[in-house]
């Protein structure tokens, strides 16, 4: 997946669990939970809908690692 589908993922995936989320006032590096008001499920529906939106196995210890915008991206690049 290049930048551009992750994000098209990101936004598609969180549409479903937070239709409110504005992903354009999210900096690369800022915690996504904290940015958008993530509760600790709708993060676990993000990675899991990342997972199949992807096709990745997500490993919960990689989850950290999806914590930002630039973290998903590298993550799923």
């Amino acid at each position: 997946m290049d930048k551009d589908d992750v994000m098209a993922l990101v936004g598609k995936v969180l549409a479903g669990i937070a239709p409110e989320a504005d992903l354009a006032g999210v900096g690369d590096d800022e915690d996504l939970r904290a940015a958008l008001d993530l509760d600790s499920m709708d993060f676990l529906n993000l990675i899991i809908g990342l997972s199949q939106g992807s096709g990745m196995a997500i490993a919960e210890k990689d989850y950290p690692k999806l914590f930002t915008i630039k973290g998903i991206q590298d993550f799923l690049s």
